[in-house]
């Protein structure tokens, strides 16, 4: 190889190694600017001077859910709030085991639901919403959680404060149950502390939409009027960009907690991950385009930083990709001048991901197992990037699928 090609290839892949790292440094610079905002928020909702008046129904939408549905129920029996000014309704969506007698069992208005394709949380809830909003009984909002969490016990009454305050579609903070139970839980623990609470905080602080996590989330009943859910793989992304393009905007409530068992491995993990990867892949083609010209043509930072949101890889794309990018500026031949800058800059991508990981857990007040669960964060990253070539590639796409319960 002559000097002249070799020099020609070194330019590209100094040039090709620029363009991902100032790439991967606006990311990370955004989620920073977001870790700067989130410790500005205030985390806590303030009380009401006057007595709760809002009239809440608490969905579930629930498939063969016998196990973990009790707990909820029980759990919902303890809400600090008038019993009177809520309602419990359960669908049981072609269920094949006890959920709908035990829901009854529990006091819930159970609602049963069978049908041969049309089959999945979406289905369920849009059948359920539809059947509540022609009844008797009127609501100001309504609350979906899944059948396998649990809320904190001033959940209510912090949604009323906020209700009452103006808001009209609310995210609680969508919690991981038991994190110490194992390394894959606490790391699960760990994404959604600076997905599901630092990011939403930094929105508020900064005037964005918290986004839905499809778990804790509560809507003022005339939001829901002439609204369809869908049922997309993610429903709940694809209701939230409806929702801001028609001008609403999400709140968040940290002080509102909604915890959700998760996968007790990995390997148990997979179809919700793929169903999640896919659906956000689909988001990105159909929604981001618009989110943009839209948020330029009316000057909308929220619609911008929507359309952000999507285009920002999972956390361990994102640092695996600084790694390989980190370890590019190592071994990428050049003169000293331009190793120096690339490796410093590389080296700040990745100080940045530290530094947002941290301040997330901080915030989340995470405790010291998931700390130390960090130490599985490359076994992590590499099962993540492996699920995401598989997604990105086409290779087993799905639909809904109902993700496996732990055993204990």
């Amino acid at each position: 190889m002559g000097s002249r090609t070799w020099n020609t290839m070194r330019r590209l892949l100094h040039i090709l190694l620029t363009i991902v790292q100032t790439a991967l440094a606006l990311l990370v610079g955004y989620l920073l600017l977001l870790t700067g905002a989130a410790w500005r928020q205030k985390r806590t909702t303030p009380a009401r001077k006057s007595a709760p008046s809002h009239r809440f129904a608490i969905l579930v939408p629930a498939h063969n859910e016998e196990k973990l549905l009790p707990q909820l129920l029980q759990n919902l029996q303890k809400l600090v709030y008038p019993t009177a000014l809520f309602d419990v309704h359960v669908v049981a969506d072609n269920c094949t085991d006890e959920t709908a007698v035990l829901a009854q069992t529990h006091g819930a208005h159970v609602h049963e639901r069978f049908h041969d394709t049309l089959r999945g949380k979406g289905y369920a809830l849009q059948w359920l919403l539809d059947r509540l909003q022609t009844a008797s009984t009127k609501y100001d909002a309504y609350v979906i959680l899944d059948a396998d969490s649990v809320v904190s016990a001033n959940f209510l009454q912090v949604m009323d404060a906020r209700l009452a305050n103006g808001e009209r579609v609310i995210q609680a903070y969508y919690a991981v149950q038991n994190p110490g139970q194992s390394g894959s839980i606490s790391l699960r623990y760990a994404a959604l502390a600076v997905l599901h609470f630092l990011r939403p905080q930094g929105r508020m602080a900064l005037g964005g939409s918290a986004g839905l996590k499809g778990n804790g989330m509560v809507f003022a009943a005339e939001v829901m009027n002439g609204r369809s859910w869908t049922a997309s793989l993610t429903e709940d992304i694809e209701f939230h960009m409806n929702l801001i393009l028609a001008g609403e905007r999400v709140t968040f409530a940290p002080d509102a907690i909604v915890w959700a068992e998760m996968p007790e491995t990995l390997a148990d993990s997979h179809t919700q991950n793929v169903r999640w990867e896919q659906g956000r892949l689909e988001m990105i083609r159909h929604y981001v385009p618009t989110l943009l010209k839209q948020a330029f043509q009316r000057r909308s930072f929220v619609l911008f930083d929507a359309a952000v949101e999507q285009l920002i890889p999972p956390f361990s794309i994102l640092a695996g990709s600084s790694l390989l990018a980190w370890l590019a500026a190592v071994v990428v031949p050049g003169n000293r001048p331009q190793r120096r800058r690339s490796l410093g800059l590389s080296s700040a991508i990745l100080l940045g991901q530290v530094v947002y990981l941290f301040a997330g857990l901080k915030l989340a007040e995470a405790p010291t197992a998931v700390y130390k669960a960090l130490l599985g964060v490359p076994n992590f990253i590499i099962w993540k990037i492996g699920l995401y070539l598989q997604v990105a590639l086409g290779k087993g796409a799905q639909g809904w699928v109902r993700t496996e319960r732990n055993e204990n």
